[in-house]
């Protein structure tokens, strides 16, 4: 037998480490709608603590706000939706790839600059 947990807001809200507020803030801005019960209480479900987990990551991929909010409404419009949601998500990472580029220049010119500075002591204990 499946048994399915539901969560109320508290609860949830320790389970996926967002306070209560930034929740009915997702709400509002409608990147989540979670369900609700008899008495119009929110509930929420396994299938939520993994959304939540997953707009999380979209936003630690530096992914704009508006684009999850577009990738957000996408989902619950359904699977009709895959290319749009999988543009909005290539569309980020060509971002990261290029953040990424930009990362290993720097990082470069870093490792330059301190070969040059190895060198400099090396000569300067030689003499």
């Amino acid at each position: 037998m499946i048994y399915f947990v539901n969560y109320t807001i508290g609860a949830f809200s320790k389970e996926v480490g967002l306070s209560i507020d930034t929740l009915r803030y997702y709400e509002k801005e409608k990147l989540i709608l979670p369900k609700r019960n008899e008495i119009n209480r929110r509930i929420y479900d396994s299938s939520d603590i993994t959304w939540i987990n997953f707009i999380k990551k979209l936003k630690q991929t530096g992914m704009p706000i508006k684009d999850i909010k577009e990738y957000a409404k996408l989902r619950y419009l359904g699977d009709q939706t895959i290319e749009q949601r999988m543009t909005l998500l290539y569309k980020q990472y060509d971002i990261l790839v290029e953040k990424r580029e930009e990362i290993e220049l720097y990082t470069q010119f870093l490792l330059n600059k301190i070969d040059i500075y190895k060198e400099m002591l090396s000569e300067r204990d030689i003499k």
